[in-house]
């Protein structure tokens, strides 16, 4: 139960193993599409998108055998529905403890959804500097777009309906691993 509300889980899309595939193609797409690490960093977008982001940077590490900067983007003060939110929004630390300008940083979010976010993230990102290029790593792109906006790097696409919900659970925030579709009543 959730705010009242019953969600019944109905059905689970990736294990513990099937995130760590999915992370690890996403890292060789990254690195071959840049043609390698250099001048490349990583953006998690707060919460999930945080750890995802330092995974990614672990397997950029194995697989080229150098480091990328890596940061933890807070965008709520940059979300479109901020006057719409019923409750005192919680507000955390951005981490960018790098410069952006010149870099092709890649965002990376644990859902992409409407697009929302992103461009919320986008917002928070330009803020910080001019990257020479912005990216986009989703562990699972659900549909549903309502701004122009698309991933360039999916682990999963996973069709949903809008009634459903796509959650992520990883062991670091929720003490397990596995992404599972959520259905909630009418």
């Amino acid at each position: 139960m959730l705010g009242g509300i019953t969600i019944k889980e109905k059905a689970q899309i990736l294990d513990r193993e099937g995130i760590r595939r999915s992370l690890t193609r996403i890292a060789h797409e990254i690195i071959e599409r840049n043609k390698g690490a250099e001048g490349l960093a990583l953006v998690g977008i707060r919460k999930r998108g945080a750890p995802l982001a330092g995974r990614l940077a672990e397997r950029i590490m194995d697989i080229e055998g150098r480091r990328v900067d890596v940061g933890v983007l807070d965008i709520t003060l940059y979300r479109d529905d901020l006057s719409t939110l019923a409750y005192q929004p919680l507000v955390r630390s951005t981490e960018v403890p790098f410069p952006v300008d010149g870099k092709i940083v890649v965002l990376v979010d644990d859902v992409i959804y409407t697009g929302r976010t992103i461009r919320a993230a986008m917002g928070a990102l330009i803020d910080l500097g001019r990257p020479r290029a912005i990216q986009l790593a989703a562990l699972i792109d659900r549909g549903h777009r309502e701004l122009p906006i698309r991933a360039d790097y999916v682990g999963k696409n996973v069709p949903t309906a809008k009634k459903e919900e796509v959650a992520v659970l990883l062991q670091e925030i929720d003490g397990e691993e596995r992404v599972i579709i959520l259905e909630t009543p009418d």
